[in-house]
């Protein structure tokens, strides 16, 4: 259409947002106008058929390789067909990390969630555990731990200004079963999340993962799925992202992923902060040109005789 080139464009963009331009003049319906993944990336996300569906809520894309390393985080709810109690396990062997295997169900009980998570973590090479311990998920993990006595088991303690921080165990009366889906938590997790799928360090296969992160949007402050829609499976991720940045994790893994995004970007982060030029003050010039195109320049004779040549010229 005449009149709307690139610069049309930009001026339409920095007058509304880049999401409400996609919607209405690109018809790009893909997610919600405000998800927490960019919906550019959002479209390459491509789902494949699972190895093994039980039928139950467990799916699984790649079978327990040996000498892999697998995390395993827990979003629980009551069982009561509402919310979904759901668990994401992660190859995070090596870079990008991947889900390999998923379970979602409404109606399993929360007495009987922390067998089946018994049994996929030691399915998968005695993987680390790492639940939400809000409301109902404290029970699952206690019960993971102290009944089933499975060791794995990540513990949090509080840290002052530092928050929860990640771990195998500690002691002391600030320590948790797992961690508390606080405001700050989330936040970061959030954050996380988004940059390691648009940077493409964590990859998905499940396709009821990338339908809830097409629905996972931005409501106040906050991030969670639109009304109609769950957002269970999504926040385990957030609980992985959360847990990738935490120092026992990079410990465990050798992996620091803050510091791989940044090496990989680093050329476009030097160019983006390059000096803006140099201002000269003239005091170290050996000539210049004044406003009337009179170009002077340093007598060499004068300056050896009485030094501080910046204040002996001559002019041709």
């Amino acid at each position: 259409m005449p009149g709307r080139d690139a610069s049309w464009k930009a001026q339409t963009i920095s007058n509304t947002s880049e999401q409400q331009f996609k919607v209405e003049f690109e018809c790009e319906f893909l997610g919600s106008v405000d998800t927490l993944i960019a919906v550019a990336k959002l479209r390459t996300l491509v789902f494949e058929d699972p190895i093994q569906d039980n039928g139950k809520g467990l799916v699984v894309y790649e079978a327990p390789q040996k000498d892999h390393n697998y995390i395993i985080t827990v979003d629980t709810a009551r069982g009561i067909d509402h919310d979904y109690s759901a668990f994401v396990v992660f190859d995070i062997t090596q870079f990008p990390y991947r889900t390999v295997a998923r379970y979602k169900n409404n109606e399993i009980k929360p007495m009987l969630f922390p067998s089946i998570i018994e049994d996929m973590c030691k399915a998968y090479n005695y993987a680390y555990a790492l639940i939400e311990v809000n409301d109902i998920g404290e029970q699952v993990a206690t019960i993971l731990q102290y009944d089933l006595e499975y060791e794995n088991v990540l513990m949090c303690s509080m840290r002052g200004r530092n928050g929860q921080v990640v771990g195998s165990g500690f002691s002391g009366k600030k320590t948790q079963m797992g961690v508390r889906m606080t405001q700050a938590v989330k936040k970061t997790g959030c954050s996380n999340l988004k940059a390691l799928i648009e940077e493409d360090k964590l990859e998905t296969k499940d396709y009821d993962i990338i339908s809830e992160l097409t629905t996972f949007i931005q409501k106040k402050q906050s991030w969670e799925a639109e009304e109609g829609c769950h957002d269970d499976l999504a926040m385990c991720l957030v609980i992985f992202a959360w847990l990738v940045a935490q120092d026992y994790f990079r410990e465990m893994t050798d992996n620091d992923v803050r510091k791989r995004i940044y090496e990989e970007q680093k050329e476009q982060i030097e160019q983006d902060m390059a000096p803006f030029g140099f201002i000269s003050d003239g005091l170290t010039d050996d000539e210049f040109v004044d406003d009337e195109g009179t170009k002077w320049t340093v007598d060499k004779e004068m300056s050896s005789t009485y030094g501080d040549m910046s204040y002996m010229w001559d002019y041709y």
